[in-house]
């Protein structure tokens, strides 16, 4: 995906395997998969998490192809999704390590702009889960208490 004010192209990621059906070397059961995810969940890790550990200790190479259900619509169904997404809190924690830093740096000019980018990014961000209803369309971002959000 491209940056959105600059023009560099950004790091090519990976692709999904072509074949959409279930491997024949795969000896797990959808139930069994539905219940790993759930006690990874409630162990604290998030959903993306749960897809690398499903993916490097189980040999499980998409969690789709095997319960035909998405890992996040599984952790949904059993309550245990978090209520805030992933890629929120990885912004809400960005911008607290940026705001931590201009505290003690003041005068960081490109972090201050790396600062007012993060956040109009996040802002981006929230309009289109409250698009999507994975937020509430009356959710509102309180600055004063970014800490509590990722904790």
């Amino acid at each position: 995906m491209a940056r959105m004010y600059s023009k560099a192209r950004g790091k090519s990621g990976s692709k999904k395997p072509i074949t959409q059906s279930n491997p024949a070397w795969q000896r797990y059961q959808p139930k069994e998969i539905e219940l790993l995810a759930v006690k990874l969940a409630k162990a604290g890790k998030a959903p993306s998490q749960i897809g690398l550990y499903l993916r490097d200790a189980y040999g499980l190479p998409d969690v789709k192809t095997v319960t035909g259900k998405k890992l996040s619509q599984i952790l949904k169904e059993k309550n245990v999704l978090p209520q805030l997404p992933e890629d929120i809190c990885a912004l809400i924690k960005k911008i607290l390590n940026v705001t931590a830093h201009l505290e003690m740096n003041k005068h960081d000019e490109p972090a201050q702009r790396g600062l007012i980018l993060t956040q109009s990014k996040l802002n981006r961000l929230i309009d289109y889960c409250k698009r999507t209803h994975k937020l509430p369309s009356d959710w509102k971002l309180d600055k004063t208490k970014l800490r509590m959000y990722v904790e």
